[in-house]
């Protein structure tokens, strides 16, 4: 399934057209369509990424899986827990069970 299929299905799954979709996001009318025959910018892809929340490599085909991955060394609200600083041994553990609930 290309791109502009990928992205189809999806509008159709919100129930959304993709005319809708490109004015929700902020591109130019008709882009999405072309991103079969032209390269879409990057930040054009994660705002349709981020609109649908699933992840760059589901919307362009290099995998299956929808959820966008969690930065958790850069989220400001992993980092913090009770206002106190998120220590390294926790994170490590976050990880073990964010990676359990991944398969």
């Amino acid at each position: 399934m290309n791109l502009a299929d990928r992205i189809k299905e999806l509008a159709d799954q919100h129930g959304i057209t993709i005319a809708e979709l490109e004015r929700k996001v902020g591109i130019s009318n008709g882009q999405i369509s072309k991103w079969n025959v032209r390269s879409p910018k990057t930040e054009n892809l994660e705002k349709v990424a981020k609109y649908f929340n699933v992840s760059l490599d589901y919307l362009t085909g290099n995998s299956d899986n929808k959820k966008p991955s969690v930065d958790l060394k850069s989220d400001p609200v992993v980092l913090s827990y009770g206002g106190k600083p998120i220590s390294d041994e926790d994170m490590s553990v976050i990880k073990a069970i964010l990676a359990r609930h991944q398969k």
